[in-house]
């Protein structure tokens, strides 16, 4: 009879609690009653959404992929190797180029291909690395370019364009200009264009205006903050290859200037 008893409370247990959760969806049943085709909708447009986001990654990976390698193709002809052979021969890692103008000119029709087919961040690379082949062949188009690449708001290419307009405008005689782009290069301060290099070519250029006062100070400036410069574990920073040439160029500048710098510190093995 225990046993009985025991099992009827089970099966009365299990029975309310069937009742409840009948209960529980009967009435859900009702809030939702006429709404079927809306929840179907719902559940398709979700389900859809999902499709969707898939096929972008995957896609997306792919498209990636593919635009990494033309890049790389287009890396490869510009750094293809000058021979005097005629017709140039293929080497064993790729072509080969009579002259730097045949060079520049095949790289730069390729990164034009890639900066046409893709997006960011290969578009504004491509359009970089072909305005710079350009500068040997096609100077003033080569110019426009990078000024259009430099006027952007931020980003590596920015700067790697900004410095090679620089250098473009030093090359041409434009000294003024060039300045104002070293200076702006300086104040960005970025990781492809550092402060310090920013600042010796600029050093270097006013030693080409005879400003032989405005280069010193500026050398000795780049110097004396690398040489002061220290890590989080207050242990001193190596000094740069910029800073490095700075001290080199102060020093046959104005020895004395030179002689007024803090010691470099020696480094830790």
């Amino acid at each position: 009879m225990a046993k009985y008893n025991k099992k009827r409370a089970r099966e009365l247990q299990h029975d309310r609690f069937r009742d409840s959760t009948m209960s529980f969806f009967d009435r859900l049943g009702d809030k939702l009653e006429g709404q079927g085709r809306n929840i179907l909708y719902g559940l398709g447009g979700l389900l859809l959404v999902a499709i969707l986001v898939i096929f972008f990654v995957k896609w997306n990976g792919r498209k990636n992929d593919e635009a990494r390698q033309a890049m790389g193709r287009a890396i490869t002809l510009a750094t293809a190797p000058i021979t005097s052979t005629t017709p140039p021969a293929p080497t064993a890692t790729g072509p080969s180029f009579a002259s730097e103008q045949e060079r520049a000119q095949r790289a730069a029709a390729e990164f034009d291909k890639v900066a046409q087919k893709y997006g960011e961040p290969y578009h504004s690379e491509a359009r970089y690395f072909a305005a710079t082949n350009r500068l040997v062949f096609d100077r003033p188009k080569a110019e426009t370019e990078l000024s259009e690449l430099a006027g952007g708001k931020s980003g590596e290419v920015v700067a790697l364009a900004k410095f090679a307009l620089a250098q473009a405008k030093e090359g041409d005689g434009k000294l003024d200009e060039a300045a104002q782009l070293y200076s702006d290069l300086a104040k960005l301060n970025s990781v492809a264009v550092s402060a310090e290099t920013a600042n010796l070519r600029l050093a270097k250029l006013y030693q080409k205006q005879g400003k032989t006062k405005e280069a010193a100070d500026l050398l000795f400036s780049i110097v004396d903050a690398s040489r002061k410069a220290k890590g989080k574990d207050e242990l001193p920073l190596p000094p740069s290859s910029a800073a490095r040439e700075a001290a080199d160029e102060l020093q046959k500048l104005d020895p004395a200037r030179y002689a007024q710098l803090p010691p470099e510190a020696p480094m830790l093995g």
